[in-house]
């Protein structure tokens, strides 16, 4: 590919005009040449940008160049305009403080990044003869006021539709009041070609209900959790004004904002008389409900609808089974991450923090890869994690985009210092995309990143070969844990971080030895098979007690496949059945935990308690938000308590969806679909029915066409598998009663004698 040719300067207005500032370039097509052919525009910005050719938006996107480390990595987007030029033009941008300047975090700062906004753009035209005229953002463009007054990701937008029409963006605009704009230093070498798709609108949703709140407020329900914002065209008295509060739950009837801390979460606009037509595309919120002040006249289910708001990704997976609260929960999965991929894998999208977090996407990247096509999505993340990285000397941050190193530590996190499972997002989000789609580009882009982790956090053992020093998220917000204090845990945090550590060198060996890189692929096998040693000699006994005695050092040690014979696998499988029977199977495990208990269970044979703790509705369970009317995943298992009011704590968000994990295990095992190789060339169909479930249906497209499971387990106890497996792939049919079998491409089906549960 032919390096591209800069001509473009950053370029920022002379005036800030209130942090959302309008730019502005007119130009003629050059005759002589013929017709324009081609028109590339490449634009990015410090600060969110809005490209218009003469009014017109030259894409979908929105947010962009949406949050990448800056630092190092600044993208830009392509555009094909052609079809929007005419004889005489205007490019216009409109500019908002983002990520790069607005509030971020949960401190309270914001410019991290600058403290002045900015455009670099570049418009190619190419003509019939061959001919090329470049437009580049340059000390000529002009700069002026919008009718943005303010503008926040937090704490929203204000618009004053008085100040500014949309005639800016025409030919012939009077400019005279403008001012100009100057050259911003800037190193080519920071832009960056996006991997991923943009952010855009996703779908529109109508309100479900309107209704009055006890202290007379008006409510807008709009019956789902979502990421995005209000529109609406409205026509009222000339400086009245207009308020939108957004939150995502009801707590005594009233809007619900504690949870948001600082987040104002509040959109304003004065209307002009006029018909306006409002749209807050410089912000976004976590929502289901709206408190509207200010509406004139009646405000109906017609009058204004959410807009939802993500980045563009491709449904590749479905589940659907018999119990109606489990379609909930897989439903409520699917909206989780949604919410949470906008332009980058975020703990949360409604509170002061909104921030990439390394242990969220650690863990959740299975069923991401499921659900949805991400390799683009997160392999452009992980460019990040590289950079990132790679300035702090190997320790993968617990954030990624990075600003947390240019604040004051929270106390109870205070040294940068590698963390299990959140700095193992280095080696196992590539891993689990190379086992999603068989990409092996995504192996040797990340390969020294995940190499990196591995050799830093082997720097930290301690003489005995085990990971039992220094700071440990561990098995954050376990439910026994004081509700103010997240990282108490029961398990120890030197078993958790050690066992972890044997799965990250484990996966390093194998993609050393995928890559050809022999000598690695020896060390961290010989790593591994230290680590291994050291866990069991430690912190297993010989009877096979592993230190701590809790479910989730159990879930992890059988999971990670770290101990070291049979008699000891054994006993972990029937304590850990045990201890989630003694706990009512009400969930006992937090974030390092949850994600590999039920796998745990049902590979050592525990298929019935994997279910029963599935199913359980009592608190703390995956079906006890369902049962209260979630319809996002929870960062608590008790966010809400049973009596509607909202958990105390300081970190109490409705769209967390890091718990949801549990959906790799309801695809694989309900759904009975995994790879057999990477990618689904080669396919296992192997669904582990219990009591509490009597069918499902998994479909899955990958590469090769769509695979199909569908089985149902009658009255008798007789259970029929059909199965669809794509031309090109092979797969294994392993059914709790056959023996396992090899099958070609087609459709099958499977019928077998009852089980006995």
């Amino acid at each position: 590919m032919t390096a591209l040719t800069w001509s473009a300067a950053m370029i920022a207005p002379d005036e800030d005009f209130g942090g959302a500032p309008l730019l502005r370039k007119q130009f003629s097509l050059v005759e002589g040449h013929g017709a324009p052919t081609s028109a590339i525009l490449r634009a990015t910005s410090f600060g969110i940008y809005e490209a218009t050719i003469n009014g017109e938006p030259v894409g979908d996107d929105v947010l962009s160049p949406g949050w990448s480390s800056y630092e190092w990595r600044l993208r830009y987007r392509t555009y094909n305009v052609t079809a929007l030029l005419q004889p005489t033009n205007v490019l216009g941008i409109s500019l908002g403080n983002g990520w790069y300047r607005g509030n971020l975090g949960f401190n309270g700062n914001s410019a991290f990044y600058g403290t002045e906004l900015a455009f670099f753009g570049q418009l190619n035209i190419e003509y019939a003869d061959g001919f090329t005229q470049t437009i580049s953002s340059d000390s000529t463009w002009e700069a002026g006021p919008s009718g943005i007054t303010a503008n926040d990701l937090y704490n929203g937008q204000s618009i004053d539709a008085g100040i500014s029409g949309a005639d800016w963006t025409e030919p012939g605009y009077d400019t005279s009041s403008w001012t100009g704009v100057h050259l911003v230093d800037f190193d080519y070498s920071r832009l960056a070609e996006p991997v991923s798709a943009p952010v855009v609108r996703n779908d529109v949703l109508q309100p479900a209900s309107i209704h009055t709140s006890p202290s007379g407020k008006t409510l807008v329900d709009f019956g789902q959790n979502i990421v995005g914002w209000l529109r609406f065209t409205v026509q009222g008295e000339p400086g009245s004004v207009i308020t939108l509060r957004h939150a995502e739950v009801l707590e005594d009837g009233e809007l619900g904002t504690r949870p948001l801390r600082t987040a104002l979460a509040t959109d304003t606009i004065t209307l002009s008389g006029d018909h306006d037509f409002f749209e807050p595309t410089k912000t976004f919120h976590g929502f289901r409900y709206v408190e509207v002040t200010g509406w004139p006249g009646d405000l109906t289910a017609e009058s204004l609808e959410a807009v939802v708001v993500h980045t563009a990704l491709e449904r590749t997976g479905w589940f659907e089974c018999s119990n109606p609260l489990v379609n909930k929960l897989h439903e409520n999965v699917v909206w989780g991450l949604k919410g949470n991929f906008l332009d980058l894998p975020t703990d949360c999208p409604q509170r002061n923090e909104r921030l990439g977090w390394t242990g969220d996407i650690s863990v959740f990247t299975p069923t991401a890869a499921f659900l949805y096509d991400v390799k683009d999505f997160l392999q452009d993340w992980l460019l990040d994690v590289a950079v990132e990285q790679k300035a702090a000397d190997g320790t993968v941050p617990f954030t990624v985009p990075d600003i947390l190193k240019y604040e004051e530590r929270p106390p109870y996190f205070p040294a940068p210092e590698s963390a299990a499972i959140w700095g193992d997002a280095a080696v196992w989000v590539p891993w689990a995309l190379w086992e999603a789609y068989a990409d092996r580009s995504v192996l040797e882009q990340q390969y020294e990143s995940m190499a990196a982790h591995a050799r830093r956090v082997e720097s930290l053992l301690s003489p005995t070969d085990l990971w039992d020093q220094g700071f440990q998220f561990g098995d954050w917000l376990d439910p026994d844990g004081p509700p103010d204090q997240p990282w108490i845990s029961k398990a120890d945090n030197g078993v958790v971080a050690t066992a972890c550590l044997y799965r990250t060198a484990g996966i390093m060996a194998q993609t050393a030895s995928i890559l050809g890189h022999a000598d690695d692929a020896e060390h961290f096998t010989e790593l591994a098979d230290r680590v291994r040693e050291a866990f069991n000699e430690h912190y297993v006994t010989a009877q096979g007690t592993i230190l701590s005695d809790c479910t989730t050092v159990y879930a992890l040690a059988l999971a990670f496949e770290v101990l070291d014979d049979e008699k000891k696998r054994l006993f972990a499988g029937r304590r850990l059945a045990q201890l989630v029977a003694q706990n009512g199977y009400r969930v006992s495990t937090g974030f390092a935990g949850t994600p590999f208990i039920t796998w745990a269970l049902s590979e050592a044979g525990y298929v019935e308690d994997a279910y029963k703790l599935l199913l359980e509705e009592h608190c703390p369970s995956w079906l006890y938000p369902v049962t209260m009317g979630a319809t996002t995943v929870w960062e608590r298992w008790d966010s809400m308590l049973p009596d509607g009011t909202i958990n105390p704590g300081e970190m109490t968000s409705f769209n967390h969806y890091a718990l949801g994990a549990v959906a790799d295990w309801l695809h694989k095992v309900v759904g009975g679909i995994r790879p057999l190789e990477p990618g689904y060339s080669k396919i296992l169909f192997a669904p582990r029915p219990a009591p509490g479930i009597e069918w499902a249906r998994t479909s899955l497209v990958t590469a090769h066409g769509t695979i199909r499971s569908e089985w149902r387990v009658f009255p008798d106890g007789d259970m029929e598998l059909t199965v669809s497996v794509p031309e090109g792939t092979t797969a294994e049919v392993d059914l709790p009663t056959e023996a396992r079998r090899v099958i070609l491409p087609g459709h099958h089906t499977f019928k077998t004698p009852a089980l006995h549960f």
